[in-house]
Formats: C-alpha cells, sequence, structure tokens
C-alpha cells in the first residue's frame, strides 16, 4: 500500500470506523483514540498490507482497540451519568436501540455492530475477531437474542 491507498483509506472508511467505534466505546472522545489508532496502524504497517484488504484491517484492529480500551475503563470507575427519562408516548429509537446496544457485553456488541450496522459477512467478521465462523454465528444469534428480549420486556417495541 502506498501514500495514495492509505489516504484512499482514509477518505473511504474513516466515516463508518468511527460510527463501528462509536458503537463499541459508547463514547464519541474514546470512538476518536480509536480510530486515530487503528490508521495509525495501518500507516505502520501499509508495506505489509494489500490496499484491497484495508477495510477489513481496520475494522480489525479497530475492534481490537475497543476491547483494549473496554478492558482498561473496566478497572476505572466513573460516576454514572443520571438517567434520561423516558417518554413512552414519544420514543427515540436510536437511543433505545443504544440501551439495548448496552446490555450486551463487548465482544457480543461488536459482532452485532459489525454483521447489522456495516454489513459485514461472517466470514468476514470471523477474520476480524479471530473467532471461527460457527463461534460468530453462534454468539450472534445468542446477542439477538438478549436484544430481542430487552427490547420485548423493557422497551416495549416488539
Amino acid at each position: 500500500m502506498d501514500a495514495n491507498e492509505y489516504n484512499a483509506c482514509v477518505r473511504e472508511w474513516a466515516d463508518a470506523l468511527f460510527r463501528f467505534a462509536c458503537k463499541c466505546t459508547g463514547q464519541a472522545s474514546d470512538a476518536h483514540d480509536v480510530v486515530q489508532s487503528s490508521f495509525e496502524v495501518l500507516w505502520q504497517k501499509k508495506g505489509e498490507v494489500d490496499a484491497t484488504k484495508g477495510k477489513a484491517f481496520l475494522f480489525q484492529v479497530a475492534y481490537r482497540k475497543s476491547i483494549d480500551n473496554y478492558r482498561k475503563n473496566v478497572k476505572i470507575t466513573y460516576a454514572a451519568p443520571p438517567e434520561e427519562s423516558y417518554a413512552p408516548h414519544n420514543p427515540d429509537l436510536k437511543k433505545i436501540l443504544d440501551r439495548a446496544l448496552g446490555q450486551l457485553d463487548e465482544q457480543a456488541r461488536a459482532l452485532v455492530l459489525l454483521k447489522d450496522y456495516e454489513g459485514y459477512r461472517y466470514e468476514e467478521i470471523a477474520q476480524i475477531t479471530g473467532l471461527t465462523d460457527s463461534q460468530v454465528k453462534v454468539y450472534l444469534h445468542r446477542a439477538r437474542k438478549i436484544l430481542k428480549e430487552y427490547l420485548v420486556r423493557v422497551e416495549n417495541i416488539i
């Protein structure tokens, strides 16, 4: 990969990578750090990464950086922000989905985001996460089941 191909990756995948990192980390500031680190790793390994594999490489690095960020933040406890009041007559679907995704652990959330938000195939997700195709399918099924139960039980959506 040369500098022009690297710049093309930045232009093409920065927004999608940021959305993914936001969903994984839950905070825009952490997502910026994850995206920055991911592009830094890509630049450092530009000689080893084929330009056609840039997207998969970036999402793999972002996934791992998000997991590292989660593990770092688990050790640090922050004061919980006040809960937002929920008005059943005017539900905000994005907030409801974010709360539902918050019910999942980091790996399950990343799998749902990669499959349902970013549109990756099972094989690609397996490559990004280091899981087998079967594990991806099983973990994704379990995550969706948790989401469904939450949306039915708490939010009364489905």
